[in-house]
């Protein structure tokens, strides 16, 4: 059965043609039409998460999975607003969603109806455009004019840069109406034209390269892409080339620099010019290491070139000078086959930092006592090859950079925005969309209590593994500058209950506890946290390290690693 609301079944249809099957819709009355007409048709998968805000970043997770955009449809009112942390993280990581918000009619909006506030363009600065449907189109021209405007939102989200739009559906009573006739209308087709650098541009460009003696390229987050690998990896066998990358680059090689703080850590001051190139050319999407955004900031490259079809305009060093709109692995290619491998020695240089600290760090964490750092050692070193990690905000996915990643690992984070808000809901997302590998996650105790209603549906799968980093508090406020200088660093910046245990949660839930308060124990319950059953509930690993100078040991490390 489905809806006898027409624009609703415009919407199912073109969503279908253009291959959207999934929808992550949360409990309402209003959405009843879309309810109706999506769980009705056997091509649609529906699921139900009654948390709007754990919901998005759930849909999050599965778009971000699949490489397709996902539904997320809710009722209207203030259900809508609720969505808008995970929109604005899809905005900034380019995931296509399509937000499907139900909304009331026009002439009932600011009457004082309930759930009723006024949804048009809600999501603006976060979405790569929003659409308005027009109220239940009967009449051929009006229903022509709605599929036109399907077709355009779809076509935002799937062509060209990605990233999540939003529709607004009017509905008006009664809202249970059903009819057994499947409609189908047809969509228009969007051609996009992916740019190519001009002949006279490209000569600009390479006259740059190879006048400047002094060649990096950063890479933020992204997903894998093996010919961009091999690319990246021909260039840094160059002399004068330096690849920096990040876990979230999801790129690997002996010839690039995986851990950007750990090789800035052994730079001294008086010899940071040596290792400022001459031209920077950033690829990807944000990137986590502070450090390198405060040395190039200070000290800028006399070129800075943007390379991609996404985040092009994202001056994050402040020295923007040229932008390329075009697939990063196209321009690379030329770069690699019309230009020689220049004189100065400047990739080695960084290399060399890389592989005497790489070295170095595993005889320094062997004699480091239990702390955060180490219980990330011991997490990171028993993460199965060929799995996915999710590492949540703030002080987890910093930790996670000074450890090398793993060829075999797909690595993910919400750096889009870098809240802590979702990041549990992405990863319930993500294993449930990827059910054929171990899906890792860890969390701190402030974002793992802020989304523990991640656990709250009916799709959790056994093949997640929640790793918890209990330290009674935000940590990243006592790493970071500025607020242990205050007198309100625990109250509030930490702002955590000192006895917060997730045991309980894990009981609500049905999850698997596992706890763990030294090395020993946790690298004694690995072996039973990765047996899979068919049928199981996902693992929950509590390490508690409250009440631990974790700070202190931090910056011990950075001391003992650094190698002049």
């Amino acid at each position: 059965m489905y809806s006898d609301h027409q624009h609703v079944n415009i919407l199912l249809s073109i969503l279908l043609e253009n291959g959207i099957d999934k929808a992550v819709f949360s409990p309402g009355s209003r959405n009843a039409p879309l309810v109706i007409s999506f769980d009705g048709h056997e091509q649609m998968e529906t699921l139900v998460i009654p948390d709007e805000r754990s919901a998005g970043f759930f849909a999050l997770g599965m778009a971000q999975q699949l490489k397709k955009p996902v539904c997320l449809v809710c009722t209207s009112g203030s259900a809508a607003l609720n969505y808008a942390p995970a929109i604005a993280e899809a905005f900034y990581q380019n995931i296509p969603l399509i937000v499907i918000t139900a909304d009331r009619p026009e002439y009932l909006i600011g009457q004082g109806d309930g759930q009723t506030i006024d949804q048009k363009d809600i999501f603006r600065n976060y979405v790569q455009s929003s659409f308005s449907l027009p109220l239940d189109p009967k009449d051929e021209l009006n229903i022509h004019w709605c599929s036109r405007i399907v077709s355009e939102a779809i076509s935002e989200s799937m062509n060209g840069e990605r990233g999540p739009v939003h529709i607004n559906i009017p509905l008006d009573e009664p809202l249970y109406g059903q009819t057994d006739q499947a409609t189908e209308y047809r969509s228009f087709k969007t051609m996009k034209n992916y740019s190519q650098v001009s002949s006279e541009d490209e000569k600009e460009l390479l006259d740059i390269w190879n006048s400047t003696e002094k060649k990096m390229i950063i890479c933020g987050l992204m997903d894998q892409n093996g010919y961009l690998n091999q690319l990246l990896e021909n260039l840094a066998s160059r002399p004068d080339v330096a690849v920096l990358v990040e876990n979230t680059s999801n790129l690997y090689s002996d010839k690039f620099n995986h851990c950007i703080d750990r090789s800035l850590n052994s730079i001294p001051e008086e010899n940071v010019e040596e290792f400022v190139p001459d031209l920077l050319i950033r690829i990807g999407g944000p990137i986590v290491s502070k450090r390198i955004k405060s040395l190039f900031r200070k000290h800028k490259p006399k070129f800075q070139w943007n390379l991609g079809k996404e985040n092009i305009y994202m001056d994050t060093f402040m020295s923007l000078t040229h932008v390329i709109n075009t697939e990063p692995s196209k321009f690379l290619s030329v770069l690699d086959q019309k230009t020689e491998p220049g004189m100065v020695a400047f990739g080695p240089i960084w290399k060399e930092k890389d592989y005497l600290i790489k070295d170095h760090q595993v005889e320094v964490l062997k004699q480091m006592p239990y702390c955060d750092l180490t219980a990330f050692y011991t997490i990171l070193d028993f993460i199965p090859e060929d799995s996915i990690l999710q590492m949540g905000n703030s002080s987890v996915v910093r930790y996670c950079q000074l450890f090398d990643p793993v060829k075999t690992i797909e690595y993910y984070s919400n750096r889009g925005t870098s809240g802590i808000d979702g990041s549990t809901s992405t990863a319930v997302g993500s294993a449930y969309v990827r059910k054929d590998k171990w899906v890792n996650f860890i969390t701190g105790d402030i974002s793992f209590f802020y989304d523990s209603n991640a656990f709250w549906n009916n799709y959790l799968e056994p093949n997640l593994v929640v790793f918890l980093i209990n330290n009674s508090g935000g940590s990243i406020f006592k790493i970071i500058d500025g607020p242990k200088s205050t007198d309100s660093l625990e109250k509030h910046f930490e702002a955590s209950p000192k006895h917060a245990s997730a045991e309980h949660i894990a009981k609500a839930f049905e999850l698997d506890y596992f706890s763990a308060s030294s090395l020993e124990e946790l690298e004694g319950m690995m072996q039973e946290v990765y047996t899979y059953k068919d049928g199981g509930r996902p693992k929950l690993i509590e390490i508690k390290t409250g009440g631990i100078d974790n700070e202190a040991y931090l910056k011990e490390y950075f001391k003992q690693i650094t190698m002049k």
